[in-house]
């Protein structure tokens, strides 16, 4: 909580803020609520379609992860027709933690058959012949809408200054006579030089010899340079991996704790502040033998301390201490911190920070959906008080050392390759993992 004078507000009418941020709330009773829950086992759309195994494993260990968070993510506003939910999955094992793929989230989504459509999706009439219009970028792939509509098959463009006003093949106004098209501006009375054919002729024999005695080395660098030779169709989707029918196998569940209480973050008014009076702080910089330690170590752990965004993170979490979830789509995480890997790839500066997260240029940047290409935007993230209530049955004092958990997720909420509607598919979504700062031991 933001520190401030409680003699301040006496007298006063400070208001409350309230944000579009959704905080939900954790408790052993469900009241009711089926699917939004910390801990158990994972409830797929589609009992029968479950996920592939695959997507709950550990990509450090390889072994089966735990269920963190189920959520029920159904937006029929922005998404009408699409059955959603989210899935938080954790490696148990200590040898993994701190590690890329430690940590997975999973989109789950199931588009009805009588969904509308997006706007993307709908497909416009084929391109009639002759029709020379530059596509949209939402109505062609995205190599066509960057480098022009393809000439409709069926029909060539016509060449206006070809003889008979414009009709036929496109034609060389300029070749020489005798050829598909006369030259009209060439006295009648000239032919075309022999040698000229003959010369192109050789030229092409010299230039195709020489492609052929190229190096393999060099002639592979200008295939890779190639970008129309090396586009390659999409990789088929692998056929789900069946989950083992021995639930025994699997690693133990953490204990259920349902998220039905949930509401909008309000936040307490913060009065400015008068100016304070700095105390600084000497700082030994003797080392050898007696020093006792490094002066720049200590000033290293001094300025850690000042980390304006941890600041915020544990203001903003400390006003409503027993959140567990923190969930608005399309808007903006709460950062932990600012210098580790996520901090600095979503890290959005204070002079733009009513910025989106979002994959466009700049600071803030998560990265595009895997599956179709579009751009990820923030859901949901975690916060600490969701380890508290998973490892309440936890004898270990060695549990989960996150600060939080950020999921970013498909802006379209695309389907898996291949999946019809009507059908239950799940994608791999970004999972943020902000760690928590390790203690400097003396």
């Amino acid at each position: 909580m933001a520190p401030y004078d409680d003699s301040s507000d006496e007298g006063e009418d400070l208001e409350f803020t309230e944000t579009n941020v959704l905080l939900g709330y954790a408790d052993a009773d469900s009241n009711g609520e089926k699917i939004s829950r910390l801990g158990g086992r994972p409830e797929w759309l589609d009992e029968e379609s479950p996920a592939s195994a695959a997507l709950a494993k550990c990509k450090v260990c390889k072994e089966y992860m735990v269920l963190l968070l189920q959520l029920n993510a159904e937006l029929p506003d922005r998404f009408p027709g699409h059955e959603r939910r989210l899935y938080v999955f954790s490696c148990r094992r200590k040898s993994c933690r701190r590690k890329e793929g430690s940590i997975r989230a999973v989109r789950g989504v199931k588009v009805a058959v009588d969904a509308p459509a997006a706007k993307e999706d709908k497909k416009k009439p084929a391109v009639e012949e002759k029709k020379v219009e530059m596509p949209k970028a939402s109505t062609l792939g995205l190599g066509e809408a960057l480098f022009g509509a393809k000439p409709a098959t069926g029909g060539a463009k016509t060449n206006p200054f070809a003889p008979g006003g414009g009709s036929g093949a496109s034609a060389n106004p300029f070749a020489p006579k005798g050829t598909a098209s006369a030259n009209p501006f060439a006295p009648k009375q000239e032919t075309p030089k022999p040698e000229t054919p003959k010369t192109t002729t050789e030229q092409q024999k010299q230039e195709e010899q020489a492609t052929n005695d190229l190096p393999k080395s060099f002639a592979e660098t200008l295939s890779l340079n190639n970008t129309q030779q090396t586009q390659t169709p999409q990789e088929p989707v692998p056929a789900p991996e069946p989950w083992p029918t021995d639930l025994s196998t699997l690693p133990p569940p953490y204990p259920e704790r349902w998220i039905w209480d949930a509401d909008y973050e309000t936040l307490e008014p913060e009065p400015s502040l008068p100016p304070q009076k700095i105390e600084t702080m000497d700082i030994d910089t003797e080392s050898g033998p007696s020093g006792g330690g490094s002066g720049k170590e200590d000033k290293d752990v001094f300025e850690s301390t000042m980390d304006a965004v941890f600041q915020r993170f544990a203001d903003r979490v400390g006003q409503n201490p027993e959140q567990v979830i923190r969930y608005e789509f399309a808007g903006q995480p709460l950062l932990y911190s600012k210098s580790d890997a996520v901090g600095k790839l979503l890290h959005v500066p204070a002079a733009s920070a009513n910025e989106k997260v979002s994959t466009t240029g700049g600071k803030g940047k998560i990265p595009r959906c895997t599956n179709c290409g579009a751009g990820r935007v923030f859901e949901v993230q975690m916060t600490p008080h969701a380890i508290e209530e998973l490892e309440c049955e936890e004898d270990s004092m060695e549990g989960m050392d996150w600060g939080t958990i950020i999921v970013g997720v498909c802006e379209k909420d695309c389907s898996p390759r291949g999946t019809e509607r009507g059908a239950a598919g799940y994608v791999e979504e970004w999972a943020g993992v902000q760690w928590e700062e390790l203690s400097v031991k003396r």
